[in-house]
């Protein structure tokens, strides 16, 4: 099963500040930029490859803090799995759209691949770097935004290993920020 992360970042390598925070990334960049048929840098696309979504909890709890209306909600009918090992339940405003699950990350892609679940969106800092070092992701989406932020919660952390990235390609968007697509090579 393939697995990619579609995530963006600032220019320092941060997912969000220190409180969980992303609104840097609705005023970063050029926001008059004529983005033409880039205007969602290729989230749709992306979106639309995918046949789950896994997500850690502070992603979620994020998500959940922003009370989206149905039209809002950005993964469409894309089914989404939650780790938790605390949370049995996710928020109200989640639960018709949202599984929660506490269990073992190579049990849970077994179990995704035998119900024939082909490619899985991995979203949230901690939850990247689990299935990293469980050499677990086959490609990396890093949009990063233009600013610097200079401290917050890292897109990386610690890894087992060096892990090598491979057939680099990248795009700039006329909004200033930049998307880089890398195969993970372990």
């Amino acid at each position: 099963m393939k697995c990619s992360v579609y995530i963006a970042t600032s220019t320092d390598g941060y997912i969000a500040r220190k409180d969980g925070s992303v609104d840097w990334l609705h005023s970063a960049g050029n926001s008059q930029a004529d983005m033409g048929s880039h205007a969602d840098m290729g989230f749709a696309e992306y979106i639309s490859s995918v046949d789950c979504l896994i997500m850690g909890r502070k992603c979620m709890e994020m998500i959940a803090s922003m009370d989206l209306s149905p039209e809002q909600w950005p993964y469409g009918d894309t089914r989404v799995i939650v780790l938790s090992n605390t949370l049995k339940q996710a928020p109200t405003n989640l639960q018709d759209k949202v599984e929660m699950y506490s269990g073992e990350l190579t049990a849970l892609i077994a179990k995704l691949e035998s119900e024939g679940h082909q490619h899985a969106y991995i979203d949230g800092g901690a939850t990247i770097q689990s299935f990293l070092n469980l050499k677990l992701i086959n490609e990396i989406i890093i949009t990063r935004a233009p600013v610097i932020l200079g401290e917050g919660i890292a897109l990386f952390g610690k890894t087992a290993t060096d892990i090598k990235l491979a057939q680099a390609s990248a795009i700039a968007f006329a909004n200033d920020f930049v998307q880089v697509n890398y195969q993970v090579s372990y």
